[in-house]
C-alpha cells in the first residue's frame, strides 16, 4: 500500500466538482449534526446548583438512599434511552449509506444524493453487524487494551464486505475481514496516524464543524480507496505515472 498515494487520489477526487463528494458530504454531516443534537437532549443529564447542593445534604446526613434515587430522578427516562438507541442505529445506517455513495464514486456506477439511504435495504444485517463487532471487540479488550485495538482492525473492513457481498452472512464479513486484514494492521494504522494532525484541528468549537466539511469526506473516500486497493477493485500501480507528474513535490 502507498498511503500517500491513495490520499492524494481520494483529494483528486474530492476536488473534482463533476464527483458531487462535497456535497454529498454537507448533507451527511448535517444529517449527523441533527441526530448528535437530539441525541444530546435526550441523554444530557441537567443538574443545577441546586441539585448538587441538595444531593450533598442527603449524603452528609447519611441519606444515601434517598440521594440516588434524586439522581436516578434527574437521568434520561427509559424511553429517552430507547428513542438514542433508534438514533443510533439509523446513523450507522446512513453512515452505509455514504460509504456506498463513495464506493459508487470510485467505481463511476451511478453515483447520488439518494445513496445516503441505500443502508436501509438492508437494516438489519447493519445493526448485527455493528453489535457483533462490538461485542468481540469488547471480549477482547477485556484481555488488554491493546488486543481490543488489534481486532478494532481486523474488522475495520467488514462493512465494505456487507456492501459488496450481499450473499456473505455478518459473521463471514468478519471473518473475511480478519483474513483480508492480516498483515495489514499496522499498515492501516500509520494511515490512520498520518491523519491525526486533521482529526485534532475537528475537537475545536465551530471551527471542528467547518474542518469537518474537508476532513470526513477526505478521510472516507481514502479509506473506500484502501479497501479497494486490498481487495483487488483499483490498482493503485496505474495511477503511479499520473501521480508522479501530478504530485512530483509530494516524492
Amino acid at each position: 500500500m502507498n498511503n500517500i498515494l491513495l490520499k492524494a487520489k481520494a483529494q483528486d477526487i474530492i476536488r473534482n466538482p463533476k464527483s458531487g463528494v462535497i456535497r454529498v458530504a454537507l448533507v451527511f454531516l448535517c444529517i449527523s449534526l441533527v441526530f448528535s443534537v437530539l441525541s444530546t437532549y435526550l441523554m444530557g443529564s441537567v443538574f443545577t446548583q441546586k441539585d448538587i447542593e441538595q444531593i450533598t445534604a442527603h449524603i452528609q446526613n447519611g441519606n444515601e438512599e434517598f440521594a440516588i434515587e434524586y439522581m436516578m430522578d434527574k437521568m434520561p427516562s427509559a424511553g429517552s434511552r430507547l428513542v438514542d438507541l433508534l438514533i443510533q442505529f439509523v446513523m450507522s445506517i446512513v453512515s452505509i449509506g455514504f460509504i456506498i455513495f463513495l464506493l459508487n464514486t470510485i467505481r463511476g456506477n451511478a453515483p447520488c444524493l439518494g445513496n445516503l439511504m441505500d443502508g436501509f435495504a438492508f437494516p438489519f444485517r447493519i445493526i448485527f453487524l455493528n453489535l457483533l463487532e462490538g461485542l468481540l471487540i469488547g471480549l477482547w479488550s477485556l484481555l488488554l487494551f491493546v488486543p481490543g485495538i488489534i481486532a478494532a482492525y481486523k474488522y475495520r473492513m467488514a462493512r465494505y464486505l456487507l456492501i459488496d457481498h450481499p450473499e456473505y452472512s455478518v459473521v463471514q464479513c468478519i471473518k473475511e475481514s480478519t483474513r483480508m486484514m492480516a498483515g495489514h494492521k499496522w499498515e492501516l494504522f500509520l494511515l490512520d496516524m498520518s491523519f491525526i494532525g486533521w482529526a485534532f484541528l475537528t475537537f475545536f468549537p465551530v471551527i471542528g464543524w467547518m474542518v469537518q466539511i474537508w476532513t470526513t469526506p477526505y478521510f472516507a473516500t481514502t479509506y473506500a480507496l484502501y479497501y479497494e486497493q486490498l481487495s483487488g477493485h483499483y490498482d493503485a500501480s496505474a495511477d503511479y505515472v499520473n501521480f508522479q507528474n501530478d504530485h512530483s513535490e509530494w516524492l
